[in-house]
């Protein structure tokens, strides 16, 4: 089943298009650093500003450079139902492992409305569908209980990845869902915690920086060695602030610039980092001796 880091990949660009090589080489430091899976097009790749047919590709070049030494999950959600049963299609075609589906944002439906959309997506797919809850961006919360009952209604709904700063919220997202059902933090503050519930993971931007310390916070927690896995939380804390200093993933994308692993192009509405604020980054990943390992960017 999927437990531990799920990392959630960024979209490198290089003139506005995706840059296969970096992707590809991202991919593969994930493999290496012991990452438990990666999740392609979910709100750090920057899926609203890909094609639809870019979000395919990325999800088919992902699931045949990892060759099933890591699971690939898809985010296919997005705020149509059309298109994201064809990004659902696509990435069962793909063969990816599981896949993501996001709130749909801007529209701000009813609870039954987002059991019902939920549920056709699910019924479309014979994969694992782990549902995306990210009210500050959806503008709308998927409650615990309807959480709950698409749990126990739809087979293959076999978890979800909560970005929800409510901690009550989450706590009731353990209390009702049925035995065996997967929350994953997609908070990063939230992770340890999480883990400490019963948690099945992490879905965070932070393992795109530090995926071998990252990942090393769930083995941790699985073995029981709690203390550990407490000071490695503190360890990260200065890290998992300041990526998120800007728009995730205008952070994440300077930080892995500085260390030479991208050219940190987003697309727009997004901007680059403002000067200050690439500053105290700069300070941050030199804490962390992250400006010495790779060579300048190319």
């Amino acid at each position: 089943m999927l437990r531990g880091s799920l990392v959630p990949l960024i979209t490198p660009f290089r003139d506005n298009m995706i840059d296969e090589n970096r992707f590809d080489d991202l991919l593969e430091w994930q493999v290496e650093s012991g990452s438990h899976g990666v999740v392609i097009g979910g709100t750090t790749g920057e899926p609203a500003a890909l094609s639809l047919e870019e979000r395919e590709f990325l999800v088919e070049r992902a699931v045949r450079v990892v060759r099933r030494r890591l699971p690939v999950v898809a985010g296919s959600g997005t705020n149509n139902l059309e298109e994201t049963l064809r990004l659902t299609a696509a990435a069962a075609r793909a063969g990816a492992d599981a896949i993501l589906v996001v709130v749909p944002y801007y529209i701000r439906p009813s609870q039954e409305g987002l059991y019902r959309y939920f549920r056709t997506v699910a019924e479309s797919v014979d994969l694992p569908v782990i549902l995306y809850n990210i009210p500050g961006r959806t503008a709308v919360n998927l409650e615990a209980a309807t959480i709950a009952r698409l749990a126990r209604d739809v087979r293959n709904i076999i978890g979800v990845k909560e970005a929800n700063k409510d901690f009550e919220h989450i706590n009731r997202v353990f209390h009702l869902a049925p035995p065996g059902f997967l929350v994953y933090s997609g908070i990063e503050m939230f992770c340890f915690s999480l883990l400490a519930l019963g948690g099945a993971g992490h879905v965070s931007a932070t393992g795109n920086v530090l995926p071998r310390e990252v990942a090393r916070l769930y083995t941790l927690a699985a073995a029981g060695r709690w203390d550990e896995a407490r000071e490695l939380h503190n360890y990260l804390l200065p890290m998992n602030e300041i990526l998120f200093i800007d728009t995730n993933p205008v952070p994440v994308k300077t930080a892995l610039g500085l260390m030479g692993r991208i050219t940190p192009d987003v697309r727009p509405p997004l901007a680059p980092l403002a000067p200050e604020n690439t500053e105290r980054l700069h300070t941050v990943l030199a804490r962390y001796g992250l400006l010495t390992s790779v060579s300048a960017a190319r």
